[in-house]
């Protein structure tokens, strides 16, 4: 499998990956998380275990299950922990910890390193068995809440390792931290090439004019990704330039807000024609493909973003994009050349109108965002750096230095 990145992937990350699968085969690598749709985590997942696999590793991946109490709590501990005040008390950790005491009965935790990713999970590391436990952190942790951050931290604490996807989020919660980007796989159906009638009959079925310039978001529809501010940023584009607006998004079963966020911001559109508000149906890779290839400009006005891969698959596609400065985006974003950052609703109307009223600008930035991602936030890359810390962790980091 790993054959079908030759040419695509940058050729040191290729031998470097086969070099530490030599040495890490037939050993068993676990992933825990809450979902197994929804969100960049079990893309990610969905993509990284079947690489694992090929290469010889024993790769896993299982996901908890809990009531509508225990992820009702952990919404509230994501967003504290991005910094929105949410009050937790002690009979919701005494919940969290209980659900997972149940489910470490439910899961095989014999493994030679198992990842846990997010704050569900993390109770489980009370139960571990063998081998290297590492947290892996997707959230934007820079200001979080600080009761919740301590009771996080009394967990973190336990693992041999925690990873980030941006330095400025590591807080000295583990003795090892790492920073590891997420990636995305060019191959998926959500990333590879389309043909313009596979781009013509979604644009058909979701009723998305092509004589017109489309801008675009897509994301969870999630307070922290501002999608009214979307549509305000929007409406001044509207009074000089004509254009539609579409928010695509997709449910995910561990956040029990999105629906209520959905209905707000459908009532804030107005029942305006021209903004199309699409919730699809889990697994809508191609249709999400589709819809970034037509796209003239592609955003992701986030307010908090841990990092923010669908900037990441906008800039795949040779498109130009506008991110909010937060998070992992600036990580990807290179301000005037790759796309553009902003800080305001006027900022991300500005730069809107900059991008459909100069093609040529747009097409230079697309192709340099593509160019990019291909150096720095394909799927050989991230599974590389999850093998070496692995690797690292087991083995000591004078043996990685030898490798």
């Amino acid at each position: 499998m790993i054959e079908r990145y030759s040419g695509i992937s940058p050729k040191g990350d290729l031998i470097l990956l086969r070099k530490l699968a030599d040495r890490l085969a037939d050993k068993t690598f676990l992933h825990i998380n809450s979902t197994r749709e929804g969100g960049g985590v079990a893309e990610i997942l969905q993509r990284m275990i079947p690489i694992m696999s090929s290469l010889g590793i024993k790769a896993r991946w299982d996901v908890i299950t809990g009531d509508d109490r225990f992820f009702d709590m952990t919404k509230k501990v994501h967003n504290a922990l991005q910094g929105y005040p949410e009050t937790i008390d002690e009979d919701m950790w005494d919940h969290h910890r209980a659900v997972n005491e149940t489910n470490a009965t439910l899961l095989d935790l014999e493994a030679d390193a198992t990842i846990i990713h997010d704050p569900q999970p993390l109770p489980l590391i009370n139960f571990r068995k063998n081998g290297v436990w590492i947290w892996r952190c997707h959230i934007d942790v820079s200001n979080p809440q600080k009761d919740v951050f301590g009771e996080i931290g009394k967990y973190v604490s336990k693992f041999d390792a925690a990873l980030y996807s941006v330095s400025r989020f590591a807080g000295g919660m583990s003795r090892n931290e790492f920073i590891v980007s997420p990636s995305i796989d060019p191959l998926a159906e959500k990333n590879r090439e389309l043909g313009r009638n596979e781009i013509e009959e979604t644009a058909r079925r979701l009723d998305i004019p092509l004589d017109r310039p489309v801008v675009l978001q897509v994301s969870r529809f999630d307070r922290f990704k501002d999608p009214t501010g979307v549509i305000m940023a929007y409406r001044k584009v509207k009074k000089y330039n004509d254009c539609v607006l579409v928010l695509a998004g997709s449910p995910a079963t561990d956040d029990p807000e999105g629906a209520a966020v959905l209905n707000e911001v459908r009532q804030f559109a107005s029942n305006d024609p021209d903004v199309r508000i699409l919730l699809l149906p889990p697994f809508s890779d191609k249709d999400i493909n589709a819809l970034q290839r037509i796209a003239a400009v592609i955003l992701q006005k986030s307010l908090k973003e841990g990092f923010g891969l669908t900037v990441t698959e906008g800039m795949w596609k040779g498109k130009p994009v506008i991110g909010g400065a937060a998070g992992g985006i600036p990580l990807q974003i290179t301000h005037g050349v790759t796309g553009f950052l902003v800080h305001s609703i006027e900022g991300t109307a500005f730069r809107i109108r900059q991008l459909l009223n100069n093609s040529d600008m747009a097409g230079r930035m697309g192709q340099q965002a593509r160019e990019y991602v291909r150096r720095h936030f394909l799927i050989t890359r991230q599974v590389r750096d999850y093998l070496a810390v692995w690797y690292a962790l087991s083995e000591g980091m004078k043996s990685l230095i030898e490798l």
